[in-house]
């Protein structure tokens, strides 16, 4: 018994690039046969055949024996004017050799025009152009993979790098994007030493998620780099990146929250502005509290004018000072309805004896939905790893007292 043919698929339209009429019967009567005839359109040229291509064309078959072209180069001609189209190549008995040549340069496949039959040339065509498919489809990855990867190159240069003397505090940063595929996102961070011995910190955010959102965080922390640098502070600082992101920012309602620390060069008290963001947790004493739930003022882009209010707060000898975007605290728990928050965080730590970045992080797991930045800047024993002591007892509350009273 034969097996039946493989049939082609629905609505299917063909071109045919045959100068020989008997040869061009032959194909049209052997398709004809299929369950689900194809739509076949006949050029006997090559000029002719550019003239009917039409983009529903899935699959050109063309003859290399052209009166305007002949061999590869009427093979390269058609590959190069239907390039995501599948080209079946059609020899004579004595070109047979051609045909491997021709599947080298680009075709999927060839026949020998004495040796087909029915059930051949369909399983022929939509071989052809499943392998097709196939190909545009490793293209289209292998693409994606050269962008992502030239996206990650860059947005890699564009992390920062802090600017700090190791001997004397241990920072610690990490940083993850919502966004598929990107290292950068709208959370955005930086650590600066300046020649005084001040240590200068910000973490921010911008409101909403993308590349534009992950370029104007880039750009307002360059310019925070660039100002600390120069020497301006506080509310210079401030109303520099506010001018910034009303000029850069693509909406009037885009936004950005921020916190700053300013560490003295004594590296016992730090001069702190918590503009719309979540407010820092301060480790001092065996004891780790948020530093202050008082901002102050409000987000930059919001109401023009502003004048923010620091904050000062003692740190110590021993201390660890750990700042984060709001994502880190809007991570769900539970039965995924309720959030983290700050007192949630707050317990994490208790609960790890410490502010270890990568066991909070990889304790939440996928309860985290949003960019989290996080710097933890630590001075004196047990501060690599934000150590509380063992004698601190773990508290199921805020402990007595904010951190800057």
């Amino acid at each position: 018994m034969t097996p039946a043919s493989p049939d082609l698929p629905d609505q299917l339209s063909l071109l045919l690039i045959e100068d020989d009429a008997g040869d061009a019967f032959l194909v049209e009567e052997l398709l004809a046969g299929a369950e689900r005839p194809p739509k076949i359109t006949w050029a006997r040229s090559l000029a002719e055949g550019r003239a009917r291509l039409t983009d529903d064309v899935r699959c050109v078959l063309v003859d290399l024996s052209l009166p305007d072209a002949s061999g590869l180069e009427a093979l390269e001609q058609v590959l190069a004017m239907a390039p995501d189209t599948a080209v079946l190549v059609l020899t004579g008995l004595a070109d047979a050799p051609i045909g491997v040549d021709a599947v080298a340069a680009g075709a999927q496949d060839f026949l020998v025009k004495q040796d087909v039959d029915a059930r051949l040339l369909i399983r022929a065509i939509r071989y052809a152009i499943e392998r097709k498919r196939a190909d545009l489809a490793m293209r289209d990855l292998l693409e994606e993979r050269i962008v992502r990867g030239e996206n990650a190159r860059l947005e890699r240069g564009l992390l920062p790098v802090p600017l700090i003397d190791p001997r004397l505090l241990h920072h610690q940063s990490r940083y993850l994007p919502g966004r598929t595929g990107g290292l950068l996102a709208g959370d955005f961070w930086d650590t600066v030493q300046t020649p005084d011995g001040a240590v200068h910190v910000v973490i921010g955010d911008v409101c909403g998620h993308g590349p534009d959102e992950a370029a104007l965080g880039t750009a307002l922390r360059i310019a925070w780099r660039t100002l600390v640098l120069a020497g301006q502070t506080g509310n210079d600082v401030l109303r520099t990146l506010d001018t910034l992101l009303r000029h850069e920012r693509k909406s009037p309602e885009i936004f950005t929250t921020m916190c700053t620390a300013t560490i003295a060069p004594e590296l016992d008290r730090a001069r702190m502005h918590v503009i719309g963001h979540p407010p820092p947790l301060l480790l001092r004493d065996g004891v780790i509290d948020v530093v202050t739930d008082m901002p102050s003022g409000p987000p930059l882009g919001i109401f023009p004018d502003v004048e923010w209010t620091s904050l000062d707060v003692p740190l110590g000898e021993r201390w660890s000072l750990l700042l984060y975007t709001d994502g880190l605290i809007e991570a769900t728990v539970g039965d995924g309805r309720d959030l983290l928050g700050t007192e949630g965080l707050l317990n994490l730590i208790r609960a790890h004896e410490g502010i270890d970045l990568d066991r909070i992080i990889a304790s939440l797991g996928d309860a985290v939905h949003d960019d989290v930045a996080a710097v933890l800047v630590a001075r004196g024993r047990g501060a690599a790893a934000g150590v509380l002591p063992q004698t601190a007892p773990a508290q199921d509350g805020p402990a007595g007292g904010r951190a800057g009273r």
